[in-house]
């Protein structure tokens, strides 16, 4: 059983990754890449004036080293086009696969199965814990973007989902009416405290392209755990048809 478990897990994951992989080349790719020209543009911007203040020979110095420095200070990134593509999707399958394994190990602790007629709402409950909840304080961030401490950041983010998560579980799993007002107050008090307060710096983004990315990012995800928990539902529904016949 368990063999069969991580089996629906390792498909549904892949299933659901090629989905996201398209829908990042398609619509997410092409955002990323205007940002990262703006980012680049406005670096170049920053530091001409510096550069044009000093002397012809220590100006020479200064670029050849900088740009020394940078060959060698960063580590391999894709390149724009089928490289990015690939590392991509390879991307979100394994990210499928671990948000897979995370809702059938919840399915398993709480005794609430994932089938093929609730596996979409099983998906959409991921997305409102990991994506959409988060986002009301910290939307998706596109390259370039000023942004707070990682830290304090990080420990908005997990508990965000987790208050969300276990409000989302209270809801599905009892009725009364206290586990209601407590639902209600554990999805609210992530956001009533509210996300650590990004610097007050100009970005080289465009405002609307950072909101076209945040809202594009979102319904990606949104369409991404709804695949997870499809394809999640009709294989465990698979392998425990299978079960009961042998």
């Amino acid at each position: 059983m368990t063999g069969r478990i991580v089996l629906a897990v390792i498909l549904a994951g892949i299933a659901a990754g090629f989905v996201m992989g398209v829908i990042q080349h398609v619509r997410l790719t092409p955002l990323i890449i205007q940002a990262e020209a703006f980012d680049r543009a406005g670096h170049t911007h920053s530091h001409a004036p510096a550069a044009a203040s000093q002397t012809a020979t220590a100006g020479h110095d200064h670029d050849h080293d900088h740009g020394h420095d940078h060959d060698h200070g960063e580590g391999w990134s894709p390149a724009d086009g089928w490289q990015r593509t690939v590392a991509t999707t390879v991307t979100a399958v394994m990210a499928g696969a671990g948000f897979a394994a995370v809702l059938a190990g919840l399915s398993l602790l709480t005794g609430l199965r994932i089938t093929r007629q609730n596996g979409v709402v099983w998906g959409l409950c991921g997305f409102l814990a990991v994506s959409l909840a988060p986002a009301a304080g910290m939307p998706p961030e596109l390259p370039g973007m000023a942004s707070g401490e990682l830290l304090p950041r990080q420990i908005w983010w997990v508990s965000t989902i987790a208050l969300t998560g276990a409000g989302l579980y209270l809801i599905a799993a009892r009725r009364e009416a206290w586990a209601t007002a407590l639902a209600i107050l554990l999805i609210a008090l992530p956001q009533v405290i509210g996300a650590p307060a990004a610097p007050h710096e100009a970005s080289a983004v465009p405002a609307t392209l950072a909101a076209s990315f945040a809202a594009n990012s979102l319904a990606a995800n949104a369409i991404f755990w709804s695949c997870i928990g499809l394809f999640l539902g009709l294989s465990l529904d698979r392998y425990s048809k299978d079960i009961e016949t042998t």
